[in-house]
């Protein structure tokens, strides 16, 4: 038995530090499914879920689902840190539990104690090894708690910088295209200002960020799970909003700057699609259109009127609906995944900006 604990523990221990060190220093997407992160994920996730889905939408679920993330942080490091002291302490208790307490028995609690106070490099010293091979253990044991924690401490930085680096494009997106985004009302004010040939920029910097995105998401896909400042802004919904008018301007607009939007189209789907592999989560047909015909037909009235060509021919339809299939099960798979709600093709009437509104009248 005592051998079974010992192989038992040195098991858990390569686990742990492998399973950390794919999600915290390795820089790339790790397809392998059984991993400790991944089960972790997957079981707090659905018990937090569950109950946001029966909170209504709006604030109250946002704010609900918003603390997840961060938490979910807190959960990995207790997660692993619990895992590397329990394997410790196998590894003691394998060898024999050659310890020495003055005041109680040796047993596995005792083994606990030793492998926890050594672990957060606490030294209180009531409980010490008495054998070499007990020795190292608790020397290993204590430079790898150092460094471990170490190691997560400094990710941190990181990994809210990616978040950061993230969000700022996704504000600035709010008096491009309004709150939620769309695309609809981006080639809108675009038109109305005179401002198509901006258009071009626009798409290499949104080609960019969704490189960007798919770089920090695939090495970090807890990043995914950290919600917006705003409840009508999101990541999903600038990334939906920008294949959107790149699949609209493809199909449908004239003097638009078509390399470009070819170029951050095919980027924007390349992150659509991957992030789906991450999640694994296969692409699903939409259960109602999001683009009717009547709010097709809206849409070229409005941006025919702020003074953008846009074609008629009965090809273009057909166009649209093609690229549009290429991407919306994806985006829609991410929505249900992550409860974050797709953004429509034009805007609400009567919606306002982010910017326009105060808490103040």
């Amino acid at each position: 038995m005592r051998l079974l604990a010992l192989l038992a523990g040195v098991s858990i221990i390569l686990v742990i530090l492998w399973d950390g060190f794919e999600a915290v220093v390795l820089p790339r997407r790790v397809a392998r499914r059984l991993r400790l992160v991944r089960l972790v994920v997957r079981a707090t996730w659905r018990f937090w879920a569950a109950v946001g889905r029966r909170l209504p939408a709006g604030h109250r679920r946002e704010t609900y689902l918003s603390y997840y993330g961060p938490l979910l942080l807190i959960v990995l490091l207790a997660t692993w840190a619990a895992g590397l002291v329990f394997g410790f302490a196998l590894v003691h208790w394998g060898l024999g539990s050659q310890l020495s307490d003055p005041e109680w028995p040796v047993s596995f609690a005792t083994d606990l104690y030793i492998s926890g106070t050594t672990f957060f490099t606490l030294g209180l010293g009531d409980v010490a090894p008495r054998s070499w091979a007990a020795r190292f253990v608790t020397v290993a044991e204590a430079g790898i708690g150092f460094g471990f924690l170490a190691l997560v401490v400094g990710y941190l930085p990181v990994f809210y910088n990616a978040f950061a680096q993230r969000e700022t494009r996704i504000t600035m997106l709010d008096e491009w295209a309004g709150s939620p985004p769309t695309a609809a009302e981006l080639l809108w004010r675009l038109a109305r200002d005179k401002s198509v040939p901006a258009m071009a920029a626009f798409l290499r910097e949104w080609e960019q960020w969704c490189a960007e995105l798919l770089e920090s998401h695939l090495s970090y896909p807890v990043l995914a799970y950290f919600r917006s400042q705003h409840g009508n802004q999101s990541w999903l919904a600038g990334l939906t909003m920008v294949l959107d008018t790149c699949a609209f301007v493809l199909a449908a607009v004239e003097e638009a700057p078509r390399r470009e939007a070819w170029l951050t189209f095919a980027m924007a789907r390349h992150t659509a699609v991957d992030l789906c592999q991450v999640f694994e989560t296969p692409p699903t047909l939409l259960p109602a259109d999001r683009l009717p015909a009547a709010d097709l037909t809206r849409m070229r009235t409005m941006l025919r009127e702020a003074g953008l060509s846009v074609h008629e021919d009965a090809d273009m339809e057909q166009r649209l609906a093609e690229s549009r299939r290429m991407y919306e099960p994806y985006v829609h798979a991410l929505s249900i995944r992550l409860l974050v709600p797709l953004p429509g093709w034009i805007p609400v009437p009567g919606a306002r900006d982010n910017w326009q509104r105060s808490p103040w009248r």
